[in-house]
């Protein structure tokens, strides 16, 4: 099978994402007009007969000073990864990119290589000698994101550091994610542990409605946004990045993002976004205020948020990233422990890989960007 690859129009890219079961949603083409500070390009690959058989969304971001750029691909590009052929993916790829003047490529695969299911996180937290998810015996492993690691170091390519914690712009390696594939909504809430289903009950007892909201809500959502951050120390966010997130994505399609808020006696205690691309929905941000906890809106969020993807007939329903750490002394522990209260389950990707197509240019980067 020879390959070729080419730059392809946003409506191709979008067609082709829309015939697939799923994809992230860094990798359609509006995620480009979400992120306005670098230049994209949407890549397509064809086979021998001219069929349209992978497609990436690619992130441009100029070094300063020099027209060379970094060339990013987060969580993509949506290829067949499993391919034994992975190289023939690959060698087009660079090619094009060095030809656009990118002196560094940066790419996400989206392969899952461990699952650990939320009995075997619990007794990894009980543990006192296990401090990270890795010291945990997986769940599920799968060999063949062994192979395609091994694919990748052979071509040339070098596995991100992780860091682990899962933000910023760098894409989390872990992340948490509640299967709905084959499984009764019944059997989903059955899965939640003891203080979720109390917590959940509680709201409804309380009165704690959930809405949706629509794009004149978001200066709501920002105001509950701006607490979050200020209690949990992060930098939030302008209101200006959730416009134009709300406005690109559902312009490109109608159900690719939406707004949920929490209420108890008409004030909105907690928001959420979330987005939607086939069947893999993402709980995206998440923000609350300081009082009215005990009502557990975001538990009575969390599970309207879940019913919702449950009835569109999503396969997975994502919370997005969690640190590796089960150390009740670190400062995100709270993070994973509200998550896999959920029943679901914490999935490792093979990482982010980078390829130096510049080696100079590359370590400049490096030491730029590690004094950042």
């Amino acid at each position: 099978m020879s390959l070729t690859l080419r730059t392809i129009s946003r409506e191709q890219h979008l067609a082709y994402i829309q015939s697939l079961p799923a994809a992230s949603h860094c990798q359609v083409p509006a995620w480009a007009d979400v992120k306005t500070e670098w230049r994209s390009e949407n890549l397509g690959w064809f086979d021998r007969n001219d069929q349209l058989v992978g497609a990436g969304l690619v992130l441009y971001r100029q070094l300063p000073k020099i027209k060379r750029y970094l060339a990013y691909l987060p969580e993509g590009p949506v290829i067949n990864w499993y391919a034994p052929n992975l190289d023939e993916w690959m060698r087009p790829m660079l090619a094009h990119l060095r030809n656009q003047g990118a002196f560094s490529v940066k790419m996400g695969p989206p392969v899952v290589i461990r699952r650990w299911d939320a009995a075997a996180i619990k007794s990894g937290i009980q543990d006192p000698d296990v401090k990270r998810l890795r010291d945990v015996q997986a769940t599920h492993i799968e060999p063949r994101a062994f192979e395609v690691s091994d694919r990748l170091r052979k071509m040339g390519w070098q596995q991100g550091e992780d860091g682990g914690a899962g933000f910023g712009d760098v894409q989390p390696r872990y992340v948490f994610q509640v299967p709905l594939a084959n499984r009764s909504l019944d059997d989903v809430l059955k899965g939640f542990n003891q203080l979720w289903r109390r917590n959940i009950k509680k709201a409804e007892k309380a009165g704690v409605e959930v809405v949706q909201g629509g794009y004149e809500d978001l200066a709501e959502w920002q105001r509950l946004y701006e607490i979050t951050a200020e209690r949990d120390h992060f930098r939030p966010r302008p209101l200006s990045y959730f416009q134009r997130m709300w406005s690109v994505l559902n312009t490109e399609d109608p159900n690719r993002m939406r707004l949920y808020f929490a209420r108890h006696e008409g004030e909105n205690v907690a928001a959420a976004t979330m987005l939607i691309v086939g069947g893999h929905v993402w709980y995206s941000y998440g923000a609350s205020a300081n009082h009215k906890r005990e009502v557990r809106p975001s538990n009575a969020m969390q599970w309207r948020m879940l019913r919702d993807a449950y009835a569109m007939g999503a396969t997975v329903y994502d919370l997005r990233g969690i640190s590796d750490s089960l150390d009740e002394t670190d400062h995100l522990f709270g993070l994973i422990q509200f998550k896999v209260g959920t029943g679901g389950e914490a999935v490792e990707y093979i990482g982010e890989w980078d390829f130096p197509l510049n080696k100079l240019l590359h370590k400049a980067l490096d030491i730029y960007m590690s004094r950042r």
